[in-house]
């Protein structure tokens, strides 16, 4: 049975690997990316910090002459999803939202593209400093899942 063991461990990683299966997180860019600039008009918030730790991961180094990541749109939205009887809000719904483009070389590789995600969340004025926090915990996870797209777009670039 061990024998059998050994042999068949190697065999679902090979097949893993043969699929297309990476881990979590190891999002690999074209070599013509591994020098990039983000163009943002404001660098410090929640989705261009997720963006450029996520390309630091990555291996991109941030060296003028490469390819240029513009990021052209970078908003949080919030609404009002539900009210209670007494016109109190209940619950909301974050949306942020990402236009973005990328130029190689002076040429257009990616025309301006729009993702977002959204989410919603229940809000509770009896607890309104923990769900003040949850909501920027919330916003934060938003900025990370669309930077993680953002990087899986990019990794389709040849």
């Amino acid at each position: 049975m061990h024998r059998f063991l050994r042999l068949l461990l190697p065999l679902l990683l090979l097949a893993a690997g043969g699929c297309g299966f990476r881990l979590q997180g190891t999002t690999s860019l074209p070599p013509v990316l591994v020098s990039m600039r983000v163009q943002a008009a404001d660098s410090q918030t929640d989705f261009a910090q997720a963006l450029e730790s996520e390309l630091r991961r990555a291996g991109v180094s941030a060296a003028e002459g490469g390819a240029v990541l513009r990021i052209e749109r970078d908003e949080l939205l919030e609404r009002v999803a539900s009210v209670s009887a007494r016109n109190v809000p209940r619950e909301y719904e974050l949306t942020y939202v990402v236009r973005y483009s990328l130029s190689l070389q002076g040429q257009t590789r990616i025309e301006a593209e729009e993702v977002s995600v959204s989410r919603d969340f229940s809000f509770d004025e009896t607890a309104a400093l923990a769900k003040d926090r949850e909501r920027d915990l919330l916003r934060e996870a938003l900025a990370r899942e669309l930077a993680g797209v953002v990087l899986a777009r990019l990794s389709s670039v040849r």
